[in-house]
């Protein structure tokens, strides 16, 4: 069984609030999480979020998570031309490359026009996660030209549904199984002026509920990927194939 955590590192709740306490107080907590299972993460950083605090993206890299592109600053690539989706891509490039390498990418509101899949690959993304099953998407994981297409499995907010209701949506998803989450969602958010969904249950009971997810999958005997894995791990499964067909 193949699963994927991945966390969206982005100022608290956009287009709500500018402040950036999931980013300060939140991350922290994941990363200590993380440590204390032993799993890895994929974390797309906004390169504004990265810039405005390279301690933590440090902090990602040195223990052994890997790095990914949620754009610039927040930018949803619907909303904009392609010559400006393609600016915001390359300047979050040019930020985020200083501190690691990069070769993931996931759309901000996982808003990705795919003519944006030429862009990624001329820019050297191989991995993308800006689609979402949740949303409709039904051609799981494939290759639009290089670069694979790693789709979400849920929204967000499933993660801090109360357990026994997340266990039954759980065991009906396909593989992988693509979490995404955001540091904002582990601190308190009840009082901000967002929509109700983005407030049930955030701050230590987010946290309770993300580890309650690792350790049913542990039990499973489930293996935790980055998405550089999975883009590793179809592209060996495809050669094989192949060689087995012209065999």
């Amino acid at each position: 069984m193949m699963i994927i955590l991945s966390f969206d590192v982005e100022h608290d709740c956009p287009p709500y609030l500018t402040t950036t306490k999931g980013i300060e107080e939140g991350l922290p907590r994941i990363l200590d999480l993380l440590a204390e299972k032993r799993v890895k993460a994929t974390f797309f950083f906004t390169a504004e979020m990265a810039r405005r605090f390279p301690n933590l993206v440090r902090r990602v890299i040195d223990e052994g998570h890997e790095l990914g592109s949620h754009n610039y600053n927040h930018e949803r690539l619907d909303r904009l031309s392609k010559e400006g989706g393609e600016k915001a891509i390359r300047k979050s490039l040019e930020i985020l490359r200083q501190y690691s390498e990069v070769v993931s990418f996931r759309a901000p509101n996982l808003q990705f026009p795919d003519y944006y899949y030429r862009v990624l690959e001329k820019n050297g993304i191989f991995v993308d996660s800006s689609k979402a099953r949740y949303k409709g998407y039904r051609k799981g994981v494939k290759f639009f030209g290089n670069v694979l297409e790693v789709p979400a499995s849920t929204t967000s907010s499933v993660i801090r549904l109360p357990w026994r209701l997340q266990k039954l949506i759980h065991s009906r998803l396909s593989e992988p199984r693509v979490y995404f989450a955001h540091p904002w969602e582990f601190v308190r958010m009840q009082k901000e002026k967002i929509r109700w969904d983005c407030k049930f249950n955030t701050g230590s009971r987010a946290l309770e509920l993300l580890g309650d997810l690792i350790d049913y999958y542990k039990k499973q005997k489930a293996r935790f990927f980055l998405m550089r894995e999975c883009y590793e791990k179809w592209e060996s499964l495809i050669n094989n194939q192949e060689l087995g067909w012209k065999a």
